[in-house]
């Protein structure tokens, strides 16, 4: 799993260290008055695709329908260069990342502590001026690009010390899981919008095979709650092991408690939710709300989050029919099940029936 960065200075190599200055002494020499990003040691970073940050959905269809050399020509072409593209759905959060940097820059102004966002795209380095053109155009403060030309992104994830990858591509989310990156598939809200808040960073986790293993999970799916309830109270004292987006959960809480330190808890910028069927193992998260198997979605549609994380496609289809901002983690037994179904029998029955 991901992990939160080292604070131990000492571990850092000269040679990263002399990359890092020749890095800050040109980004100083530009005329810029965003600020100077952190060193990714120090940092919580999140890299974002092109593609859940602003909506490229006519780019996409040139990419697809007419291939790669029209979708560059499309991009490169000097009439668009300038024309910034629209938000996309990972566009918010964003905004609300700046908004805890804005906050913890005046608590400390020394401070690398901070998130860190980086556009990861698999865009050649000849389309990037439209996509730099309108990080400028909305003032984003993103200051590291890493456009691999085609290539996955996995080696690169793990160069930039990457806290939390978000992308439309679910291959390269299941991919970076499996090599230990904390990584989910954002989907597009529905037709209702729910109004974000715009001073506080929400976000909102499901519990099992998210921020947890799951084992759990695996019990109710094939013993039933019976089995499970039975299960909890032999094992309620045996932590369960950590999920992918544990360390990501972590690292916010590690944010939060410097406001704590600053004496201030109640207007921090950071909430955080557990919005889960099962149980919360001692997590240290500002809510948690236990459902016992009822619908997630009026409850998120209540709290409004910038990114919810879920595990089963169930739940996140029902919160973004009204309108939450949904991201699917593809982990653990919950893939092989829909709304309670697992996949591979349906199909079977379906041909059974032909």
């Amino acid at each position: 799993m991901s992990e939160i960065k080292p604070t131990d200075t000492a571990a850092t190599n000269a040679g990263e260290e002399n990359d890092w200055a020749a890095s800050k002494y040109f980004s100083d020499s530009l005329k810029t008055k965003k600020p100077k990003p952190p060193k990714p040691q120090n940092a919580v970073t999140i890299a974002v695709s092109s593609r859940t940050l602003f909506n490229m959905v006519e780019e996409r269809k040139i990419y697809e329908e007419e291939g790669v050399e029209k979708y560059m020509a499309h991009m490169n072409q000097q009439k668009h260069e300038n024309e910034p593209l629209m938000p996309g759905v990972a566009f918010p959060l964003v905004k609300a990342l700046m908004t805890v940097n804005s906050r913890l820059r005046q608590l400390y102004p020394d401070s690398e502590e901070l998130f860190d966002i980086v556009l990861m795209t698999n865009n050649h380095a000849q389309v990037g001026v439209r996509l730099i053109n309108s990080i400028n155009h909305y003032d984003l403060t993103i200051e590291r690009f890493c456009m691999t030309g085609g290539q996955r992104p996995i080696g690169y994830l793990k160069a930039y010390m990457t806290n939390l990858y978000l992308s439309k591509d679910g291959e390269k989310v299941t991919e970076a899981i499996k090599e230990g990156i904390a990584a989910a598939t954002m989907f597009t809200s529905g037709d209702v919008e729910n109004q974000l808040s715009d001073t506080q960073l929400k976000v909102a986790f499901d519990g099992d095979a998210v921020l947890f293993s799951d084992e759990s999970e695996i019990i109710v799916k094939q013993c039933g709650l019976d089995m499970f309830f039975e299960h909890e109270q032999e094992f309620e004292n045996i932590p369960l092991k950590q999920g992918p987006l544990k360390c990501f959960l972590e690292a916010l809480g590690k944010l939060q408690r410097k406001f704590y330190a600053k004496n201030e808890r109640m207007t921090c910028p950071i909430r955080t939710y557990l919005v889960t069927t099962l149980r919360s193992w001692g997590l240290e998260i500002d809510e948690a709300l236990f459902l016992a198997g009822a619908p997630k979605g009026p409850l998120l549609q209540k709290i409004q989050p910038h990114i919810f994380f879920d595990d089963q496609m169930f739940h996140i289809e029902g919160a973004k029919e009204l309108g939450t901002i949904a991201a699917h983690v593809p982990y653990g037994i919950g893939q092989k099940y829909h709304k309670g179904e697992l996949i591979e029998q349906t199909v079977k029955d379906v041909k059974d029936k032909k």
